[in-house]
């Protein structure tokens, strides 16, 4: 499992009112609360963002209220991976059970806004293509690959009941 794209750094203590605002919580529609993703922190960061970049943000990223939307946000303005340095519990388990690949790396000061990563998942190797760099971070055990791979925690286990 590789994911490749471009850095849009984030700092510490991004809480899920952050990634997606209260007022939208009535929509549980991925594109239009990817259309407003960290609208509260850059009204613009849709529009940097490609589809396949990834966020690099620091400790306790998803703090906050345990909202699914947070993660739906990311994945509709089409983040394919976020790394920080720590999430906070709810919102981690919120990202697998949405089918939103996420990685614990504790040296995040070592990855910049715009850099190029290509991060295997399965190796835990995270490379820094602009800076010729490479890391190792927590491998992304193999249960949790199987349900991201399957688009979230419901769809994985629709598979295991056929």
């Amino acid at each position: 499992m590789i994911i490749k794209g471009k850095v849009h750094k984030l700092g510490d203590n991004i809480n899920t009112d952050d990634i997606i605002a209260a007022k939208y919580l009535d929509s549980q529609d991925e594109s239009f609360l990817g259309s407003k993703c960290m609208e509260n922190i850059d009204p613009q960061f849709v529009h940097k963002v490609s589809k396949g970049d990834i966020i690099v943000a620091g400790k306790n990223f998803g703090c906050g209220s345990s909202r699914e939307h947070a993660p739906l946000a990311i994945k509709g303005c089409g983040i394919s991976l976020v790394i920080a340095k720590s999430f906070a519990r709810i919102f981690y388990r919120n990202c697998i059970n949405l089918g939103l690949p996420i990685l614990v790396f504790s040296q995040t000061e070592k990855i910049d806004d715009g850099d190029e990563l290509n991060v295997d998942l399965s190796q835990g190797i995270i490379k820094n293509i602009n800076k010729g760099e490479e890391h190792i971070c927590e491998k992304f055990p193999l249960f949790m690959r199987e349900i991201i791979n399957s688009g979230g925690l419901i769809e994985w286990i629709k598979k295991k009941e056929e």
